[in-house]
């Protein structure tokens, strides 16, 4: 609808304006979808369509605080693979966890896979439920972390604490540690808790098994049997293998 009015949004300045009202955009999106309420509202409304369509359509977005989330997604996988594919290069361009594997791709590597078993996250956990009833880290939402947002921008959000567990320091020692690992500060996500200062963007290989700091993400829990969803939230930290796996790769390529 707003690209029939010839316009459209930029999802960029979207998740910048997201970051200084409380989101990191990965599993905090109450800012995020906010602003797309507001800015889808006036076309919604001047579709046409049936008040009752309507007003379902408008039910379903507002009372899903996520709906933010399926939109940055797509906005962090295009931004990484703006990135992909460049010779030469270390930085990661995909983070993936399919419920047994985590997995990553290098720019400089192309379409190889480096990978290793997906872990539990540690997390605050729905009512019945324990680490025990938990399947490994599973979805691609780490493509946010890979963009430079969602776990890497916890110091943004303190408030997500209370969601993935921990403290509101924890959060900010999260991004502080994430800085490390990366080549570079965003130059349009900006983190107002640490005087504006962009986040931690540019997961490189050579630094990730240097330090021996992996990157740190958000998290939905999903139960270990089918069907029965969520249950929980939390923290999980990626293992090296991977890493190490894609620096002996890269070596071999490269003759280094």
């Amino acid at each position: 609808m707003v690209s029939e009015q010839g316009k459209g949004r930029n999802v960029k300045s979207l998740i910048a304006e997201a970051l200084h009202m409380g989101d990191e955009c990965h599993n905090r999106h109450v800012a995020a979808t906010s602003i797309l309420i507001k800015e889808l509202a006036p076309y919604i409304f001047a579709a046409g369509y049936e008040r009752s369509m309507v007003r379902e359509a408008y039910s379903f977005i507002y009372r899903n605080p996520f709906t933010a989330l399926n939109i940055v997604m797509a906005a962090a996988k295009l931004m990484t693979m703006a990135a992909h594919n460049i010779k030469y290069s270390t930085i990661v361009t995909t983070m993936s966890r399919n419920g047994t594997e985590f997995g990553i791709r290098v720019s400089g590597l192309g379409d190889e896979w480096f990978t290793a078993p997906a872990p539990i996250p540690k997390g605050v956990w729905f009512p019945g439920y324990s680490e025990k009833d938990a399947n490994p880290d599973i979805g691609d939402s780490a493509i946010t972390e890979t963009a430079g947002f969602g776990g890497f921008a916890m110091a943004a959000a303190p408030a997500i604490v209370s969601w993935v567990g921990g403290s509101v320091e924890f959060a900010v020692e999260i991004t502080r540690r994430m800085y490390g690992i990366t080549y570079a500060k965003h130059k349009y996500f900006t983190i107002p808790y640490l005087d504006m200062q962009g986040t931690p963007v540019g997961m490189d290989i050579r630094k990730v098994v240097a330090t021996g700091i992996t990157p740190t993400i958000n998290t939905g829990i999903a139960h270990k049997e089918p069907n029965k969803g969520q249950i929980g939230a939390g923290i999980v930290t990626m293992p090296i293998e991977p890493f190490k796996k894609a620096l002996r790769r890269f070596a071999e390529v490269y003759g280094i």
